[in-house]
């Protein structure tokens, strides 16, 4: 008999996983969206994603309830439309969280060259995946811990950046260029806004390890949403008006670098800079675990190969899925930039959240007898809202980033392929899919 996940998980782990997994985002990656909407267009662009994260994250609250597994949104689209849209979903969701830490990465390597700048961006990032791979590796437990910590530290230093900044914002800095490229710059910087969000909705992935899902989860996302909306529009918009913006727009340290404008090279800066390391390790760490879980999902399910569904008997972590996904994401580092890698973990994000939705709308109307812990509010407003926002924004990546976008589509046709080629004949009878 095969060592199962150990459910160990209650809701301040939950909202340290789904804040943790998010955080960085309000470190660096957004700021790019300031160069191609300014601060104005890119404020208006946030509202949109904060709506669209909003309801989204009520409806999928309800899937992840109803259904409290590790595949998350491969195994609701696999329950309401078969094993083709849960491999496509399972597909989007594999490359936002296999593309979302290599950007952290390399944002982690580029805040450590900061303050050592004879070390290596590559060295620090590749460092980066070792170590908490081997953290994964431990155990759930352990690995959550680590996230409640490391999470809380990276909010107050939040917080206190907004406190120190505070005083040195200028509504002129902020307005100055505010609408440089109009509405169709802010379509160009949805990718951006969706950065301050993304992943949030990594927590489905663990469900399978959590004590009493249908209390816990509600409980660990709404929290952390409300904390995270918060953040958000704090550090963007005190960063945007400290100076000139235009000097934030393409490095991966805007805030340490923001502090540097308004006070000067000294210790602050610098401490900042150091402690800013937390939020980004609290973000990579979280997608660590959510690739993981991925991973190990399909690979169960067959949809992968077979050892990557293993777990290990003595920590009760899926290693080889932590370790294959670690290579992929190395592989990443090695090949783009953090834009482009941006780009890539939104569009996965995008997708997944499209089949999600309507995975939802399939099961209330397929299966209503089934019982739901928790029901999206303003059903079916509130979905069919984050539907036609999370099609919007797919619209604009691709306008945007056709080359980027041909890549991931050229990925998922493939991937079709093969999966039409090795599926298994009855993948309809495997454990974690059956019906309730």
């Amino acid at each position: 008999m095969s060592a199962e996940l150990k459910k160990v998980l209650k809701p301040v782990h939950l909202w340290a996983i789904a804040v943790g997994l998010v955080i960085s985002g309000e470190y660096f990656g957004w700021n790019y969206g300031w160069s191609v909407a300014g601060t104005g267009g890119f404020l208006i662009a946030t509202v949109i994603i904060t709506i669209l994260y909003v309801t989204f994250i009520f409806s999928f609250t309800e899937l992840t309830t109803l259904i409290p597994q590790a595949g998350g949104p491969f195994a609701y689209a696999y329950r309401a439309m078969g094993s083709w849209a849960g491999w496509i979903a399972g597909y989007a969701t594999l490359i936002e969280f296999l593309f979302t830490p290599p950007a952290i990465a390399f944002a982690l390597g580029s805040y450590v060259q900061f303050l050592y700048p004879q070390i290596p961006v590559l060295l620090t990032a590749f460092s980066c995946y070792l170590v908490f791979t081997l953290i994964n590796l431990l155990g759930i437990k352990e690995s959550a811990i680590f996230s409640l910590i490391i999470t809380m530290l990276a909010v107050v230093e939040l917080l206190v950046f907004i406190g120190i900044a505070a005083p040195h914002f200028s509504y002129a800095h902020f307005s100055n260029d505010a609408f440089l490229f109009g509405w169709p710059g802010v379509f160009a910087a949805l990718p951006f806004a969706i950065w301050f969000y993304l992943a949030i909705e990594g927590v489905a992935m663990v469900a399978e390890e959590v004590e009493d899902p249908r209390r816990s989860i509600p409980k660990g996302y709404i929290l952390a949403l409300f904390t995270l909306i918060v953040l958000v529009f704090g550090v963007m918009i005190i960063t945007g008006g400290i100076g000139d913006w235009h000097k934030l727009t393409s490095i991966d340290y805007p805030l340490p670098e923001a502090l540097r404008i308004a006070l000067g090279n000294n210790s602050w800066t610098n401490l900042f800079a150091s402690l800013g390391l937390f939020g980004l390790i609290a973000s990579f760490h979280g997608t660590i675990i959510a690739y993981s879980r991925q991973i190990f999902a399909l690979a169960r399910s067959g949809f992968l190969p077979s050892f990557l569904g293993i777990v290990n008997e003595k920590f009760q972590t899926p290693h080889w899925a932590l370790l294959a996904g670690g290579i992929v994401g190395c592989v990443a580092l090695s090949t783009g930039t953090t834009n482009q890698v941006i780009v890539m973990a939104v569009l996965g994000a995008v997708v997944m959240y499209i089949i999600s939705l309507i995975s939802l709308f399939v099961l209330r109307q397929k299966e209503p007898l089934l019982i739901r812990p928790f029901k999206a509010p303003f059903y079916p407003y509130f979905p069919a809202i984050a539907l036609i926002l999370s099609t919007i924004c797919l619209v604009a990546i691709i306008y945007y980033n056709l080359r980027l976008s041909l890549l991931f589509f050229a990925g998922l046709i493939l991937s079709c392929v093969l999966f039409g080629l090795l599926r298994k004949t009855k993948a309809e009878n495997l454990h974690p899919l059956k019906k309730n």
